[in-house]
């Protein structure tokens, strides 16, 4: 499991597993180098009360990805697609499920 740790002083950690945040962190870098914000939302576990969350992904605000797994894994292009999709929309970006390979 990893974690997706945003912000400096009142830091936001959200567990995210390993191969879900690998797509995710391609998208949300290859967004920001293009100086694009974007929400980024997430259903929070019961553990954590439940519901959901959403944070603003700007370039000025700090990110850190953190990986339990120290081999990266072989990234999904379909995933990455529907991901980079979503990211563009009003609604931003959410983890989806992983598309099965045909």
């Amino acid at each position: 499991m990893g974690t997706l740790y945003y912000a400096d002083a009142t830091r936001v950690a959200i567990p995210i597993p390993d191969r879900e945040l690998a797509h995710i962190k391609f998208v949300m870098v290859n967004k920001l180098r293009r100086n694009e914000s974007f929400t980024f939302s997430w259903d929070k576990t019961e553990d954590e009360g439940g519901g959901r969350s959403s944070i603003w992904i700007s370039a000025q605000i700090p990110l850190e990805f953190e990986f339990d797994d120290p081999t990266p894994p072989e990234m999904n292009r379909e995933w990455l697609e529907q991901l980079s999709q979503a990211a563009s929309t009003v609604s931003g970006l959410t983890p989806i499920p992983e598309p099965v390979k045909a």
